[in-house]
């Protein structure tokens, strides 16, 4: 079965979503308005901050599936955000990746809703079997790799970038073409298709994952929700990515508590 973990056999660090978005916003991917939060009070300021009068409120764990687990609240107004905060925080998630034992949320990040006309999904990772960075790209997005790979193999669109070259823009096209974008919005999909690339190789990532990547009804693409790792034996010639490292899980790690 398809899967990015079976590409991925690096020691990593992983991130958080906020901080994905960050890295990729600075890449020249649209991502929506949002802030983080550490308490409902504060959560509350953030969606006063960020306007509009739909949010949604993320728990920040390392793990996908948040949703499922309950972990990603939509709230109508900012009392419900402040609310919504108040249930995550200091909690417990347990979700098919962390298992029963779950993690603590530690923080929550307060995001405007997105309508969306289409979402797709796309990843990249190194495949060192072909010494390849590979982009695996479906029109399903929202899935896992894994349950497209089962539902919707047909979906799947791979693509091998030969890490000398770089990704060449006829290819992000080319895949963008295979998702079947519409043509006006051909270039501004490879535009993200490319600033993904550009995150990965020029950061020494092991993966970035845009799932989804969204087309919104207003036209444009944005990151809704990103994963992104990092190979632990490059960290000391990327200061601005260590200095990611989530403090809390290190001492937890450091004295072995679980």
């Amino acid at each position: 079965m398809l899967t990015l973990i079976n590409l991925l056999k690096v020691n990593k660090m992983d991130i958080h979503e906020y901080q994905a978005k960050k890295i990729l916003s600075s890449f020249g991917i649209n991502i929506p308005r949002g802030g983080i939060a550490y308490s409902p009070e504060n959560a509350e300021y953030k969606a006063r901050e960020i306007g509009g009068s739909k949010w949604v409120v993320k728990a920040q764990i390392h793990s996908g599936a948040r949703g499922k687990a309950g972990g990603i609240i939509i709230c109508n107004s900012k009392l419900e955000v402040a609310q919504a905060a108040d249930k995550l925080l200091g909690k417990k998630l347990a979700t098919k990746q962390t298992g029963p034992q779950g993690k603590i949320v530690h923080r929550v990040y307060i995001e405007e809703v997105t309508d969306i006309k289409k979402e797709l999904y796309l990843g990249l990772v190194f495949d060192r079997a072909s010494e390849c960075i590979m982009v695996v790209a479906s029109t399903e997005g929202g899935m896992s790799v894994e349950e497209i790979s089962k539902k919707k193999p047909e979906s799947i669109i791979r693509s091998k970038i030969e890490v000398a070259v770089g990704m060449q823009r006829f290819q992000a096209r080319e895949i963008a073409f295979g998702l079947g974008i519409e043509p006006k919005l051909i270039s501004r999909t490879a535009d993200a298709i490319i600033g993904c690339y550009r995150a990965f190789s020029e950061l020494d990532a092991t993966m970035v994952e845009i799932n989804p990547l969204v087309i919104s009804k207003d036209e444009h693409i944005l990151a809704l929700d990103c994963k992104m790792s990092f190979d632990n034996n490059a960290l000391f010639r990327r200061n601005q990515v260590s200095e990611l490292r989530d403090k809390a899980k290190k001492i937890l790690t450091k004295f072995s508590f679980r």
